[in-house]
């Protein structure tokens, strides 16, 4: 499928959208939304019904109300991370004060809430973005989240996936099945079933200098705590607490001879640490488990 329809209710300060909620993405049953219309004088907002046609996914959103129903695809996980083309996002959606009252428009908020504050309205701003958090426009079934401000509107999160408090999961990523998030997912990344990324871990994305290359994590892989990668794991891998792997690391083998880290990229049943009297990186063979997730933890259904 390249092709997406769905009718959403929009927020506009004058011209500028703001946001736009697609409560099914795959229904254009109008029904849905038309009751939510109306307006905010204090915020200076209307709501208004808005017919999204997208006519090919694999070409860059033309505008906000594109942009916003690509990434409810993702969060509702009709399509995967990378499916979907998000090129020159940026460059589409507004910058948002995002607000226990609605969203505001970042261009004179400071009237705005003095406006809110005289109705008897107490706004909290969660943050100034131009992407909004995941869980205010879908809740993905059998997932946990531990602080919703970590994760962003267009993360895919796979049924069983918990994200705990100092986790983060970006737009265009995710995990594809049950996994333990308490690291951070940047944009990109697919992170594999029954894979644990732990404490202050970090995967390497596409933005702020990130380079072109998609990292993936296979199945049943541990990120110690602190540990990173610019690399792609394959299948039952292992990277030690507070190692960070990129694919100009110099990495010693099994038999003494010496790679980079790239070229280990996406090979399964490894073990990458750090030798604790030479402090050379090391990549070893491994067999068996290193004890897997907690199944009664991830039993989010």
């Amino acid at each position: 499928m390249t092709r997406a329809e769905a009718t959403g209710i929009a927020t506009f300060s004058g011209d500028k959208v703001l946001d736009v909620w697609y409560p099914d993405p795959l229904s254009n049953d109008d029904a849905l939304v038309a009751e939510m219309e109306g307006s905010d004088t204090a915020r200076g907002v209307v709501r208004r019904v808005v017919k999204t046609v997208v006519p090919d996914l694999t070409r860059p959103p033309t505008g906000p109300e594109d942009a916003y129903l690509r990434l409810h695809l993702l969060s509702h996980r009709v399509f995967r991370p990378r499916e979907v083309n998000l090129e020159g996002i940026f460059g589409v959606l507004n910058n948002v004060v995002w607000t226990s009252e609605g969203p505001c428009d970042a261009e004179g908020f400071a009237l705005a809430r003095a406006k809110l504050i005289a109705d008897g309205r107490t706004p909290s701003v969660t943050s100034v973005d131009k992407f909004p958090r995941m869980t205010d426009y879908v809740v993905p079934a059998g997932v946990r989240v531990a602080d919703a401000d970590r994760v962003r509107l267009g993360a895919y999160l796979g049924q069983g996936t918990t994200v705990m408090h100092e986790g983060f999961v970006n737009f265009n990523a995710g995990t594809l099945g049950r996994s333990m998030v308490e690291g951070r997912i940047s944009s990109g990344v697919i992170v594999g079933d029954g894979s644990d990324i732990g404490g202050g871990a970090s995967i390497m994305g596409t933005l702020s200098g990130g380079g072109t290359e998609m990292i993936s994590i296979g199945k049943r892989c541990l990120l110690g705590a602190n540990s990173g990668i610019g690399i792609s794991l394959g299948n039952d891998c292992i990277v030690e607490a507070g190692l960070y792997v990129t694919a100009g690391t110099v990495v010693t083998l099994d038999d003494g001879s010496t790679i980079k880290g790239r070229d280990l990229s996406g090979v399964d049943d490894t073990l990458f640490r750090r030798h604790s009297v030479t402090g050379r990186v090391e990549a070893l063979s491994r067999e068996g488990t290193w004890g897997g997730l907690n199944e009664t933890l991830h039993d989010n259904v």
